[in-house]
């Protein structure tokens, strides 16, 4: 089978070039476009992705680059694969799941074999392998998530940063001192790009806030419910008043369990916020203060872009945030004296 980078040799243009020319990332001359034709056409590249597109014709379908790993918070991936493929089924789009654990072997399959009009890409790794991936192929990629590669990418995600950014400052208006964060697994900050953001952006927020501010992992892997109860304990005992968390709902659960075993009420004695949840904490016993991770929100933007790279129309390039949304639930309240 012929590839992307034979065409770019023969038209003498980039890799990256042919890419733009056949998927409409960005404008390319007439001449070039001229040449790449020309290349794909006398190269026999015709099977693949790239000359249907330059023929006009579509498959309507999409592939959705999903790994399923052992240690996958299962309700999260399975909100974001269906959210993404009622929004695709909304624009009469088909979905077709890559979910092996190995993504980028999947994803290089479906980018060579010119099945799907675009690939929308979650579960996105500070590292991601898939990066290159989109790249080097002719087809429309739209990343919901963001490696820490990501010139020239399409990306989609919740603006993590501003969100943690509104929850110290409901903190320190509050005239909370010290702040704790509960993140997610020690995992998913290695897997994951945006629970380093969270974190990173609490700490940075809190020192131009004049806050004292400590944060711990929900376990090594998944949630260790004894390891979230002791971190609890070493937050009441440090005299932490404000927490924010960073992590799935059985963490939450364990918390407000905790604070009511140690004679802690929310928000009299400690207040919380949850950045980034995608569950409900007006559910919970306790209502809970949020900026939610709204899933049709993401992949919603993420289809509607792909199908405007379809199209031949011009996408900026780069990251596509998503404003956050506070949700009062009456969780936050003044510190309370020492």
């Amino acid at each position: 089978m012929v590839k992307i980078d034979e065409v770019a040799r023969a038209a003498g243009v980039s890799i990256s070039t042919v890419s733009y020319a056949l998927s409409g990332k960005r404008p390319v001359s007439a001449e070039t476009r001229r040449r790449i034709q020309d290349a794909v056409h006398e190269l026999g590249y015709s099977p693949n992705a790239g000359a249907r597109m330059l023929a006009g014709s579509q498959t309507n379908i999409f592939a959705l680059s999903e790994p399923l790993r052992a240690d996958s918070h299962a309700p999260s991936h399975m909100s974001f694969m269906h959210a993404m493929t009622v929004a695709a089924r909304r624009k009469e789009y088909d979905m077709l799941l890559l979910t092996d654990e190995d993504a980028s072997a999947g994803m290089k399959r479906v980018a060579q074999s010119g099945l799907v009009d675009a690939i929308l890409v979650l579960d996105v790794a500070p590292d991601d392998a898939r990066v290159e991936i989109a790249r080097a192929s002719a087809t429309p990629t739209i990343f919901v998530g963001i490696p820490n590669d990501h010139d020239d990418l399409v990306c989609v995600d919740l603006d993590f940063e501003r969100a943690t950014v509104e929850a110290v400052d409901r903190l320190a208006d509050a005239g909370h001192r010290a702040i704790g964060l509960i993140g997610g697994s020690e995992r998913a900050y290695e897997k994951s790009n945006f629970p380093s953001r969270v974190r990173a952006a609490l700490s940075e927020r809190a020192t131009e806030r004049g806050m004292s501010a400590t944060s711990v992992a929900s376990g090594p892997i998944v949630t260790d419910r004894g390891h979230v109860r002791r971190s609890v304990r070493a937050f009441v005992d440090a005299g932490i008043t404000g927490i924010v968390l960073h992590a799935p709902e059985e963490v939450l659960q364990v918390v407000l369990v905790e604070l009511e075993a140690l004679g802690k009420s929310v928000p009299a004695d400690v207040s919380i916020v949850s950045v980034g949840s995608s569950f409900d904490t007006d559910a919970q016993p306790t209502p809970i203060d949020s900026i939610p991770l709204v899933p049709q929100s993401s992949c919603e933007l993420a289809v509607d872009l792909a199908i405007e790279l379809i199209a031949g129309r011009p996408v900026a390039s780069g990251l596509h945030l998503i404003a956050p949304t506070y949700l009062e639930r009456g969780s936050v309240a003044a510190a309370p004296s020492v």
